[in-house]
């Protein structure tokens, strides 16, 4: 078969629904300033879709910052690879700042999250090694250990007794080979909001000779007393070996940062080939962080908002007698029986009636059968947004419970 002919007829799990969802479930455009109420489709909604945790995306501090680095510098410096001729004295402040706040030795800036990950663990590791990670890790992770020419085993999701299995066979394996073993885990899941147990994996550092990588990309600068993330919240920072996070959740920009002994991120800016290979991040990327990342450190007020905002949701779901599953962080899932296309037009009647736009997660993403509408809590959502969430909440629920959705097209709902 042509390799095109394949692709078009196939199309993939999610793009199979590419016609009736392109435009409206995927790949939406939110437009307007970045925040709690957004324009889509001519309306204003109250957006729980945007990972602006700290409110920082729209700050005027931080406006000011981007505007005016970009002024100063332009977006090309500096050129090239950081290896090369795109050091500076600003990538290395950022960089070391934020290691000794996650308490770690040292730092590595990332150009992106996903891209930088993935490099980091392909750095890692050699076909001697093995890799155990939580089967519910995010896509970056799970494309990693898929590139890994070693064996790779993933552990039931926060299961300690699969990882413990998992260990001892990847104990057998790197007997024979001489290779080392790394597990990877995330510190707050973000599908389903719930930590990683942090304190568990660690624990078995007695018995097993790993060294653990935690993605916290959603736990950085909401969790621990300082914001900084789920090792902090657990009381493990220096059991974790390497520590990961993105600038894409609570700073509200691009980037990422590795984080660990001297020695493995000397060794990692020498053999990231992401990093070695591509060219340094913008200045006013960079500039734009060292300021936001100032406010994560210093106005804790942001935090507690946050925090706020996150209690008063998830409570009023709860109590409204929805399922939001074990969420023990600002990731709020709620999960519904249904099918797709009721689902799709349940999702339709919240955004066109009641101005409410979450992000519908389904099938092969979860399995068949199952809805997960996802909201993101910030700091810059108020009261009444809350309040018109839970009340649209219950009022769809009452339409699907009376069978409105069920055959219904998403362009019949009204």
């Amino acid at each position: 078969m042509d390799l095109f002919t394949r692709i078009v007829e196939q199309a993939g799990p999610l793009g199979q629904y590419a016609d009736m969802a392109e435009g409206y479930f995927m790949f939406p455009k939110l437009e307007g300033e970045l925040g709690n109420r957004m324009i889509f489709q001519g309306k204003e909604v109250v957006c729980w879709s945007i990972n602006n945790y700290l409110g920082l995306a729209n700050h005027p501090e931080v406006r000011k910052a981007d505007a005016e680095s970009a002024a100063r510098w332009g977006l090309a410096y500096p050129m090239g690879a950081r290896m090369m001729s795109g050091e500076t004295n600003q990538h290395n402040k950022l960089e070391t700042d934020l290691a000794h706040f996650v308490g770690k030795e040292a730092g590595y800036l990332l150009n992106y999250g996903y891209q930088g990950i993935m490099s980091v663990i392909d750095a890692l590791l050699t076909r001697r090694d093995v890799v155990v990670y939580d089967a519910e890790s995010h896509a970056c992770i799970v494309d990693a250990v898929r590139m890994h020419l070693g064996k790779r085993f993933a552990f039931t999701h926060n299961d300690i007794g699969s990882l413990h299995k998992n260990l001892e066979r990847a104990a057998k394996i790197v007997a024979e080979t001489g290779g080392g073993i790394l597990v990877i885990t995330e510190g707050v899941f973000g599908m389903r909001g719930d930590q990683g147990k942090l304190r568990e994996i660690v624990a078995l550092k007695e018995q097993y000779n790993f060294r653990l990588l935690i993605d916290d990309a959603h736990g950085f600068g909401m969790l621990g007393k300082t914001g900084a993330g789920a090792a902090e919240e657990q009381g493990v920072t220096d059991d974790v070996d390497l520590y990961f996070s993105t600038f894409a959740k609570s700073m509200a920009l691009i980037g990422a940062f590795i984080a660990g002994p001297k020695d493995i991120i000397r060794f990692l800016r020498y053999n990231m080939r992401s990093q070695i290979f591509a060219k340094s991040l913008p200045m006013p990327i960079v500039e734009g962080a060292i300021k936001r990342f100032e406010l994560l450190r210093t106005k804790p007020e942001l935090r507690e908002k946050l925090w706020e905002n996150v209690r008063a949701l998830q409570g009023g779901l709860r109590e409204r007698g929805f399922n939001i599953g074990d969420t023990n962080t600002c990731v709020t899932p709620v999960y519904m029986q249904s099918e797709v296309s009721e689902a799709t037009a349940l999702v339709r009647d919240m955004r066109e009636n009641y101005g409410v736009f979450c992000s519908i997660v389904v099938y092969p993403v979860i399995p068949k059968g199952m809805v997960i509408l996802r909201l993101i809590p910030t700091a810059a959502h108020t009261e009444e947004d809350i309040r018109i969430t839970l009340d649209a909440f219950s009022a769809v629920r009452k339409k699907m419970e009376d069978g409105v959705y069920r055959s219904a097209t998403a362009a019949q709902v009204g």
